[in-house]
């Protein structure tokens, strides 16, 4: 159009885009005052941030319109790249206000420029200035929504990066308020008791599936860590419903073989005894072809234990072998002799000069007491075990004076 005009026009037209430019820098400070005591008037979010970020907001809508007048004085030159007005305030300031706040700013921000629009330009200029308003407030949205994207990717990225740094701690044991602060700060809410899942990652985990694992273990349960560790998938869940069922739903998450589910812990600060637990597990549990999946580490002790893991020694001392000796010896006598006579009531009742009905009651009387049935094949072969570990501990404190 400018092609079209005399050189006389031209000339005019120029001069008066330079008036309202100069016109426009001169009045930025009121511009920017006149955005703010909307923003406080009209947004109920505005009013409730920080005054450090409604100070960062200031100096956003300050550069958006410095931004707009250089861009309205030479648009060839000018930028109407949101990255580059953000660029006065620090990264954290897209966790404190959203995308459609953003987007408000801007509306609010166009509407002050349009309203002064009158003041600020000569009568044949007011049409100009508006729809260059309306035209860079288009292209300052879309290029925010950019921005917000890749500050979302970028977020992505670091906190899949502190996922695999806190379930790697977990596993590895390591337990301190840095670590509460690193769990928390990738939403764990911490409401109720917290399990732990190890197996097989799938193949083909490429960043897209590894998303879907993700987004399938949050949908499971309230809390949720997801960690890959090689072709090891660890999974973390919390929250006060059934953790056990919720760890079923995600069973076709895993790749094929053994999953194995570590003990239910009060909270995430006793996640790593249950990942430990659940790792263990997974090494020993090929010593029990005929384990189901998922298998409970707890019912993987044996194997564990000939495995050298520790803490399966510790359990079946503690957990199991404790609390039958203190529940009398002739709980401890009526199963050596039930499991020594090939878990025979008759025989056990024979050499122990009792009825088999006494046998029955006493072995009973063991489930409740250590919580494992003796009658059942394999919770009985744990507590064999228990008893051997056991006697072991008891003959090496004697030995060395503990």
């Amino acid at each position: 159009m400018l092609a079209r005009m005399s050189s006389g026009e031209r000339a005019g037209r120029e001069q008066g885009s330079s008036d309202v430019v100069r016109r426009l820098r001169s009045g930025t400070d009121m511009l920017t005052a006149a955005a703010l005591k909307r923003l406080d008037a009209e947004l109920d979010w505005y009013r409730t941030l920080a005054a450090e970020d409604r100070s960062w907001i200031g100096l956003v809508a300050q550069a958006g319109i410095a931004a707009f007048i250089s861009w309205y004085e030479t648009p060839t030159n000018g930028t109407y790249n949101a990255q580059e007005i953000f660029r006065a305030a620090p990264p954290e300031l897209t966790r404190s206000i959203s995308l459609q706040h953003t987007l408000q700013l801007v509306r609010i921000v166009v509407e002050v420029v349009e309203d002064n629009a009158v003041q600020l330009a000569e009568r044949g200029q007011q049409r100009d200035l508006r729809d260059a308003v309306l035209l860079y407030s288009r292209e300052v949205a879309f290029s925010a929504a950019e921005v917000y994207a890749r500050a979302a990717e970028t977020r992505g990225a670091w906190d899949a990066r502190l996922e695999a740094l806190v379930v790697d701690s977990l596993v590895r044991g390591v337990s301190d308020e840095s670590l509460r602060s690193r769990i928390s700060a990738l939403g764990w809410s911490g409401r109720g008791a917290t399990l732990v899942v190890v197996g097989q990652a799938p193949g083909g985990l490429d960043e897209r599936r590894t998303a879907d694992v993700r987004r399938a273990c949050r949908r499971a349960a309230q809390d949720a860590l997801v960690g890959i560790q090689g072709d090891r998938l660890v999974v973390v869940l919390g929250g006060e419903g059934d953790l056990r069922a919720a760890a079923d739903t995600l069973l076709p998450r895993f790749g094929p073989g053994p999953v194995v589910l570590g003990p239910v812990v009060r909270e995430v600060g006793d996640a790593g005894r249950s990942a430990r637990a659940a790792v263990a597990g997974l090494l020993a549990v090929r010593a029990w072809p005929g384990a189901p999946r998922p298998v409970s580490a707890d019912d993987l002790l044996p194997e564990r234990m000939l495995n050298a893991d520790p803490l399966a020694r510790r359990t079946l001392i503690e957990e199991l072998y404790r609390p039958l000796v203190a529940g009398g010896a002739t709980l401890v006598q009526t199963l050596e002799e039930y499991l020594a006579q090939g878990r025979s009531l008759e025989g056990a009742a024979r050499a122990l000069y009792v009825h088999p009905n006494t046998v029955r009651y006493r072995l009973r009387r063991i489930g409740q007491v250590v919580g494992w049935d003796p009658t059942d094949a394999r919770e009985g072969f744990v507590l064999q075990v228990a008893l051997a570990v056991g006697r072991l501990a008891e003959t090496a404190a004697r030995h060395t004076g503990v």
